[in-house]
């Protein structure tokens, strides 16, 4: 079959422009913006990637056309698709039918954290030679790859000892499993339903609830609703693994449940974490009260706890040994724009990371915080999310910053909303730049031996991490 993806360097519909490469389809793809990691990863598997989005890309006709969230009516593609009556579908209900209707299906939902788990998620199933498939909205360094459909679940992997590991079946069959980052941003321009709905998991973990997406969800309460649909989709011998800590989780809960449920937090719920380094890259895992085994790794933060407990919870439901996978932890490595260190020059440290919230933001930074102690931190600031641009979150922006040292934020002259308020709540530790090269010049000249600067952005931020990790070098 011949595909066309429209959108394919989004990290969602670039992982299924794989899936469709690897299970034999003819593929290729438009985008108006095309830039790595996505678009690395789609030329290496040979996928063809087409700026714009021209009619002329769809000609001669594909066999089907699947469709990216991104895309409206107006859009020169989308107009060719109806007006020539093409066979259309969304990447959600692409997956659901022709990837996961044979899978056993672990979902990770949330507002924070969910490609981090995700990629958690999978490296414990590898790690127990489970061989899932995965579709991650991001490049997991432990894969290389952001997606791939994964073993048949009845692999066997080498012991130590020499000795088989056999894998577990589920009613005399094979049991292939498949991770998939669970958003709940609306599906495509002609299905306003949440994407998660259509891959009907088995274990579903609910990581945390706040508002967000303030383009298509009204209020908090919206999110709730969505959220709840997936509740009722997870089967009565499934599991719903939930964060012990979130009130409004709680809240859609109690809308109805009709599935085990086990918690996780640090200090609530059935799988808990004791924190034995203050930056949280060691901890202590226990089930149940009962302390299992010290997990010592490469991240830090609170907040990546939780998101491994959530992980180590979510393999236990499909039989993986929570003590093997505290162990796993260690070989972690984590997606790339997640706290990534980009360079690292004369002292200063450089990292890029993946913001769109003000709490993805304030956990970050404190972690950030905690591991560094009172060494400088300096902060490039991007609000490009929908919900960011729209100023949702404006009143959140400043107090999110708190452990940052040194702020300078885009203020981009398309700026719907005065950003003289956040500055204004930085109390002097901030500053605003109108465009990127003004904003990397200010932080080369604030930056100083022994500092931390972190780029903070959900796009691409014209590369801004790895032009000032080059000014650093070519001042050094």
């Amino acid at each position: 079959m011949k595909l066309h993806v429209l959108g394919i360097c989004g990290t969602f519909m670039g992982g299924i422009a794989a899936l469709a490469r690897e299970l034999g389809d003819a593929v290729d793809g438009s985008d108006a913006n095309v830039y790595p990691p996505m678009s690395t990863q789609l030329e290496s598997l040979g996928i063809a990637l087409r700026h714009g989005y021209s009619a002329a890309h769809l000609e001669p006709a594909p066999d089907r056309v699947v469709v990216g969230n991104a895309l409206s009516r107006g859009n020169p593609a989308i107009e060719h698709v109806l007006d020539a009556r093409l066979p259309y579908v969304s990447g959600p209900q692409w997956l659901g039918e022709r990837v996961l209707a044979d899978r056993r299906v672990l979902a990770v939902a949330g507002t924070h954290g969910k490609t981090t788990t995700t990629s958690l998620l999978a490296w414990l199933l590898e790690c127990a030679g489970r061989a899932p498939g995965f579709l991650v909205g991001g490049v997991p360094a432990n894969f290389a790859v952001s997606a791939r459909l994964g073993g048949a679940g009845e692999q066997s992997r080498s012991r130590d000892d020499g000795s088989k590991r056999r894998e577990p079946h589920r009613n005399g069959r094979p049991d292939p499993l498949f991770v998939i980052e669970a958003d709940e941003y609306d599906t495509a321009f002609f299905d306003k339903r949440s994407k998660f709905v259509h891959y009907r998991p088995d274990i579903a973990v609910l990581n945390n609830l706040e508002y967000d997406h303030a383009d298509i969800f009204p209020d908090v309460a919206a999110i709730q609703r969505q959220f709840h649909h997936l509740v009722r989709i997870v089967p009565g011998n499934g599991r719903l693994i939930v964060n012990a800590e979130d009130a409004r989780l709680a809240e859609v809960l109690a809308m109805g449940c009709w599935t085990p449920v086990e918690r996780f937090g640090i200090d609530a719920g059935d799988w808990r974490a004791r924190l034995t380094a203050a930056d949280g890259s060691s901890f202590v895992v226990s089930h149940a009260g009962r302390e299992l085994a010290e997990a010592r790794w490469e991240l830090s933060g609170r907040h990546n706890v939780m998101n491994a407990l959530a992980a180590i919870a979510a393999a236990n439901a499909v039989g993986v040994d929570a003590v093997e996978s505290v162990a796993a932890l260690a070989t972690f490595r984590n997606v790339a724009r997640r706290m990534e260190l980009v360079g690292a020059h004369a002292g200063i440290r450089v990292y890029d990371d993946f913001a769109h919230h003000p709490t993805a933001i304030a956990t970050t930074l404190a972690g950030l915080r905690a591991k560094v102690g009172a060494a400088r931190i300096l902060v490039g600031m991007e609000p490009r999310s929908n919900s960011m641009r729209m100023g949702a979150h404006a009143d959140e922006l400043a107090p999110s910053l708190a452990d940052a040292d040194a702020v300078v934020f885009l203020k981009r002259a398309e700026l719907p909303w005065d950003a003289a308020r956040v500055l204004a709540g930085l109390d002097g530790r901030g500053r605003a730049a109108a465009d990127v090269d003004a904003l990397v010049a200010d932080l080369v000249a604030l930056a100083r031996p022994g500092d931390h600067v972190v780029f903070m952005s959900n796009g691409g931020f014209e590369n801004a991490p790895r032009r000032f990790a080059a000014a650093l070098a070519a001042r050094a």
